[in-house]
C-alpha cells in the first residue's frame, strides 16, 4: 500500500471497528475526472450490505470533517469478495495453500504475472508455487495480489458465501 493509502486506513479503522468491522485494505486512486477511495471490510460473521451501508455513512462523515482527500472523489464500501486482495503481510500468511495471482510492478525472471500456490512468506519475499518451480517474488515489487477461488468447489464455508454477496 502507498503511504497515502496507509494513513487513510489508519484514520479511518477505529471507525470501522467501532462498527463491528475490521478494514480488510483500502486502495486509493487519484484521477484526473475523479478519483476513487475504495475501502474493503471484513468481519467474523462475514459482512453485508447494511455493514457496507453503516461504515459508508460513518467513514464518509469522517473524512467530511479530517479532509484527508483534497480533490472530489468517490468512496466505495465493500467485502473482499472470494477473490480478495491481500494487502498485508498477515493476509498472506493466513491464505498459504490457497492459489493466487499476483502482478507484479516489473518484470521479474521475464514476466510480471504469476498465478500459483501460495506457500509462504520467507524475509520479504513471497512464495508462489508454479508447477513444480517456487518464485520467491519481492513485496516490494508486488502490484497486487489476489486469492483466485475455486468455483467448481463452492464456498469453504458459511463466512465465504457472505463475503461473495
Amino acid at each position: 500500500m502507498t503511504n497515502k493509502e496507509l494513513a487513510l486506513e489508519a484514520l479511518i479503522a477505529p471507525t470501522v471497528r467501532a462498527l463491528g468491522c475490521e478494514v480488510w485494505g483500502v486502495e486509493y486512486r487519484p484521477r484526473a475526472r475523479g478519483s476513487t477511495l475504495k475501502v474493503f471490510i471484513d468481519a467474523a460473521d462475514g459482512v453485508t450490505i447494511d455493514d457496507c451501508e453503516r461504515v459508508s455513512n460513518q467513514v464518509s462523515a469522517l473524512l467530511d470533517v479530517e479532509d484527508p482527500i483534497v480533490e472530489a472523489y468517490r468512496l466505495e464500501v465493500s467485502s473482499p469478495g472470494l477473490d480478495r486482495t491481500l494487502f498485508r503481510r498477515e493476509q498472506y500468511l493466513s491464505r498459504i495453500g490457497e492459489r493466487v495471482d499476483v502482478r507484479l510492478a516489473f518484470p521479474f525472471e521475464g514476466r510480471r504475472r504469476f498465478e500459483g500456490e501460495l506457500r509462504g512468506v520467507e524475509g520479504d519475499d513471497v512464495v508462489v508455487r508454479i508447477d513444480s518451480d517456487e518464485y520467491l517474488l519481492p513485496f516490494g515489487q508486488i502490484q497486487r495480489t489476489r486469492i483466485v477461488p475455486d468455483y467448481a468447489t463452492g464456498p469453504q464455508s458459511s463466512k465465504s458465501a457472505a463475503l461473495a454477496g
